[in-house]
């Protein structure tokens, strides 16, 4: 396949940044258009008024052994913007019992750590971990319940919170491929592939705002505030993309990487099949410096909160999978979630200066039926190729997912 003299990337998120990224390193001409006046997508970071601060618009947490990112972050010149421990340890407190504990696996993947009653979760053998094992290689088409039992304390002070975090998808319903798939490149590869890693200062400082500048340094164009409206097909290609401001014909050398949303890329292409049910996520920020001695990441057990950041000037919480919870009030959600922070942090009960951010679709449902009407990056027109967490990754819909279905689009559209 020949090389395109040029490649038009539609969607400056995470996906479609790391395919602009890809192609200029091949050498090829990229131009980037995005309806959004900033860049990142989901993965952004803005002032917040009422916070008086930068904020992400939720935590995402990257693993020391994501390789899509760490190669996306070293070309631009961002690898040292991720901040996390040098081992693997994560701390877990259950609200119900007030029990708390430190999981801390050991570096390698043979497991031994599961033989330390104090590296493991209280109350679990070593035989709670062996009956995990059913996750490694499951069957096609089986849910995570199918595959393992969802019992005990291993799976619901370890797993558990672990694949919610993973799937954004209420784990026991989830597709145990797509468990599967994040506990072979973390769990079983043994520490030194799960160390937590969080953007510093910001998302935006980490994976956005590198890139640009990157892109912008080696002659690309990006173009934001810019709205594809329709994709105009003619037999087996696109020969132009009709944005809000201006129509752009597609010579017969150019190609293009479709990298939005999948419900705008099932407006833009009719005859697409995308998935089309999605699961919520809700944050909350609180102007408020936390306890010296608090950790940087802890996971609740046992409460609506499912993870809590702590930062220098304030504190974060996520709950993944909160479809049952994201249409309540906003200043119902702030007490609610910062109810069970100040139970586990020591801290006073009266609310702090807060924000409550909502994604009603965040991620599309890792469920079998949803996995399966992921398309692959390839179409059946030659020059269009897609790319998203949504595509066909093998992966839920993460931040690693996103940058590798970047890649490969990049790859599939520059035809190496």
């Amino acid at each position: 396949m020949t090389a395109p003299r040029k490649v038009h990337v539609v969607g400056a998120g995470l996906a479609g940044l790391s395919a602009a990224v890809a192609l200029v390193k091949q050498g090829i001409e990229v131009e980037v258009s995005d309806a959004a006046s900033q860049a990142g997508g989901r993965c952004r970071s803005y002032f917040d008024p009422q916070l008086e601060t930068v904020i992400d618009n939720g935590n995402h947490l990257v693993m020391s052994g994501n390789r899509a990112v760490y190669a996306y972050l070293g070309i631009v010149g961002a690898a040292d913007r991720l901040a996390g421990p040098d081992e693997a340890a994560f701390d877990f407190v259950d609200i119900e019992t007030r029990e708390r504990w430190q999981v801390r696996p050991n570096a390698g993947p043979v497991p031994w750590w599961v033989l330390a009653k104090d590296r493991r979760v209280p109350g679990t053998t070593t035989a709670d971990y062996l009956a995990l094992a059913g996750l490694l290689q499951p069957r096609a088409g089986l849910r995570v319940d199918q595959a393992i039992r969802c019992q005990g304390p291993a799976w619901r002070r370890l797993m558990e919170p672990f694949l919610l975090a993973a799937l954004n998808t209420k784990p026991e319903g989830g597709s145990a491929s797509l468990a599967a798939a994040v506990v072979r490149e973390t769990l079983a590869k043994g520490g030194r592939a799960y160390r937590p890693r969080i953007a510093e200062p910001t998302l935006a400082a980490a994976f956005v705002d590198p890139a640009l500048a990157w892109l912008q340094s080696h002659g690309a164009a990006v173009k934001l505030g810019r709205r594809l409206r329709t994709v105009d097909i003619e037999a087996d290609r696109v020969a132009r993309l009709s944005f809000a401001d201006t129509p752009v014909d597609v010579a017969a050398d150019e190609g293009i990487i479709l990298a939005v949303s999948p419900w705008v890329a099932g407006e833009l292409l009719p005859h697409l099949v995308v998935p089309d049910e999605f699961c919520a996520i809700v944050n909350g920020h609180f102007r408020i410096a936390p306890p010296k001695d608090a950790p940087a990441i802890l996971g609740v057990i046992g409460g609506t909160v499912e993870w809590i950041f702590t930062f220098d000037d304030r504190i974060s919480v996520t709950v993944s999978g909160a479809d049952s919870i994201v249409d309540l009030d906003r200043e119902t959600l702030a007490k609610r979630l910062w109810g069970e922070v100040a139970e586990v942090l020591a801290l006073p009960p009266a609310l702090p200066v807060w924000q409550i951010v909502k994604e009603k679709r965040a991620t599309f449902a890792a469920t079998v039926a949803q996995d399966a009407k992921r398309p692959a990056a390839q179409t059946r027109w030659r020059n269009l190729t897609l790319a998203g967490d949504w595509v066909q990754t093998g992966l839920p819909a993460t931040i690693e997912g996103a940058v590798r279905s970047g890649f490969k689009a990049a790859a599939l559209a520059g035809g190496v």
